[in-house]
């Protein structure tokens, strides 16, 4: 059967990514364990401790697969193989054996709206007849006209989404770069390679598969090509195979749109699972993140919100800070675009395309507090929380490099040549780490920040560690506050199990740089006793009035609401806190 699993300490769960934190990891940039300069799966299985010691669960590897990598992997030149570069399909093995053993599921790209043009599909595609099988893996016209109405992606470095090919005497669609030909999906041919490109991977134990650029899969005259029924024809063909032989496993689509245009990407059925992809990312939410930081007002966070339907009940929303692409502006208004680029960006070499080309850390300018707090509602919002490699220790970047690279640099392990990436020569590396004062791997590295228990780095740990023990962070509602503070956002997150105990926890952040008061009304809990929950420290009471809080210039707090007779044991004090559960009281 293609679903049986080797040995593994994997939870039995289908609902497995609703409890999930994604660590993002670009094989390149991780370890180099052969010291040739690259990153590579051997490397990564030597830190696989390290990604679940940080209290993530599930790693997400960016494309490893065979590339001229001018789009640093997603332009594949061939399915079922591996850079040489990374290592060999042997590595790949070992290494989903080693995460499964270690609990960590595992999510790799399908990427499925186009190849590099050295794939042999476009290579055979180029020299065969017009209007042939071969030739129609892609998509041809004969003038670049057609389709007119499609916007361009990559503004910065393309002029057209047609390239004229001398060899085929014709011009291929390409929605990203003019060496990345868009498949034909309108050829039932290709939907048989997606698919058996996508059991080739699952039946060697892969977890999850994000589908990339997936709102382009088809075109049509006289639309704008982009989220058409037919896409979704597609993918309600490649979930019925997931459901039919491999219950277990999960398709994550990355839709650049709007709320409702991203739902119908987890499809219908029966209203519950679904026949379309399990996650999506919700991106309108992660610019609004940083807009009501520089805005100083929760508004921009809770209008998205409010803008976002319902989803089926075994779907979840996929969320994000910071990942391997720009920052991208695509889902805001130009108004709004604006005012984050003037804030976020004022050098102008840190935008790309429509967005921004920097990590999480220099985005707020090294501040602690800014940085824990967008943390802090990521993993408290409702969705899966995706953290990006390098930002659990403040990573900076190096908007000097081509493209996007200067988000992809070396991890940082310690103070030793090359951050303790490679052994190799400095200018063999892949890419160069950072060295400046601020950010550079001598002031900012795992090593360092291991030892000191105040670090960015085992704060996160502690925030993950707290989160893991409350289903409602995976599994719960949201419900928002709504205080006359604007510059305090307020939610709630409440958990029913089986058994019919309801975990409560109220959330609370201040988007604002001075200190602030707020009154919540909390009168359905009064009784209650909130416990901050990173410290274990009851609050007073709530009772029938609004509960007043003062936070400190960007503080927030997570609250478990318990019983009075039901607090946890009060903690002596210690210069170390210890980890210490709150119990789940009804």
């Amino acid at each position: 059967m293609a679903n049986k699993r080797a040995s593994s300490n994997l939870i039995n769960d289908p609902l497995w990514y609703k409890d999930a934190v994604i660590y993002q990891v670009h094989i390149k940039s991780f370890f180099d364990a052969n010291n040739d300069g690259i990153g590579d799966f051997p490397g990564l299985i030597s830190k696989l401790d390290y990604i679940a010691d940080l209290g993530a669960n599930t790693v997400w590897l960016l494309p490893f697969y065979p590339s001229p990598r001018r789009d640093d992997g997603y332009d594949i030149a061939d399915y079922r193989g591996v850079h040489p570069d990374y290592g060999t399909l042997a590595d790949v093995k070992r290494f989903i054996s080693e995460a499964h053993q270690r609990g960590l599921r595992v999510i790799t790209e399908l990427v499925i709206n186009h190849t590099s043009d050295q794939h042999p599909w476009f290579q055979k595609a180029r020299h065969a007849k017009a209007g042939s099988t071969a030739r129609d893996y892609y998509v041809w016209s004969d003038s670049d006209q057609k389709y007119a109405g499609t916007r361009i992606i990559f503004l910065d470095t393309e002029t057209s989404n047609w390239t004229w090919d001398p060899v085929a005497g014709q011009y291929f669609w390409h929605r990203f770069y003019a060496h990345q030909p868009d498949l034909n999906f309108d050829n039932p041919q290709v939907i048989k390679e997606v698919l058996s490109v996508m059991r080739y991977w699952l039946d060697m134990g892969i977890d999850g598969l994000r589908l990339d650029a997936v709102p382009y899969l088809i075109e049509r005259d006289g639309t704008n090509n982009e989220n058409l029924p037919e896409t979704h024809q597609i993918l309600k063909q490649i979930r019925a195979e997931i459901d039919a032989n491999y219950p277990d496993r999960m398709l994550l689509a990355e839709a650049n749109q709007w709320p409702e245009d991203t739902r119908p990407y987890f499809g219908d059925s029966d209203g519950i699972k679904g026949d379309e992809c399990h996650m999506a990312f919700h991106f309108p939410l992660m610019p609004r993140l940083y807009l009501a930081l520089a805005q100083e007002d929760r508004l921009p966070i809770t209008d998205i919100l409010r803008r976002t339907p319902p989803i089926p009940a075994h779907c979840q929303w996929a969320i994000f800070l910071r990942n391997h692409d720009e920052l991208t502006l695509e889902m805001v208004t130009d108004k709004e675009r604006e005012a984050l680029w003037n804030y976020y960006a004022p050098d102008r070499r840190a935008r790309i395309n429509l967005g921004i080309r920097r990590r999480l850390a220099p985005l707020m300018e090294g501040d602690r507090r800014r940085i824990e707090l967008l943390n802090s509602v990521l993993l408290s919002m409702r969705g899966t929380p995706t953290l990006y490699y390098g930002d659990e220790i403040g990573m900076g970047d190096n908007i000097d490099l081509n493209d996007r690279d200067g988000v992809r640099t070396p991890m940082q392990w310690s103070i030793d040549l090359n951050g303790g990436f490679s052994r190799a020569n400095p200018a063999s590396l892949v890419l160069a780490p950072i060295t400046d004062p601020l950010y550079g791997y001598q002031a900012v590295n795992v090593e360092a920040q291991a030892l000191d228990p105040h670090s960015l780095l085992n704060w996160t740990r502690r925030l993950l560690a707290v989160r893991k023990q409350q289903k409602a962070f995976g599994r719960g509602s949201l419900n928002m506050l709504s205080p006359r503070n604007r510059r305090v956002l307020a939610y709630v997150r409440e958990f029913t199990d089986a058994l019919g105990n309801t975990q409560t926890i109220v959330c609370v952040a201040n988007v604002s740089r001075s200190a602030q008061t707020v009154e919540l009304d909390l009168s359905t809990w009064a009784g209650r006793v909130p416990v901050e929950m990173l410290s274990t420290h009851p609050f007073p009471p709530i009772g029938p009035l609004p509960y007043s809080l003062t936070l400190a210039p960007y503080g927030f707090y997570w609250f478990l609401l318990v019983s009075e007779n039901a607090m946890p044991d009060h903690p002596p004090q210690a210069d170390r806190l210890p980890q210490q559960e709150l119990s789940v009281i009804s």
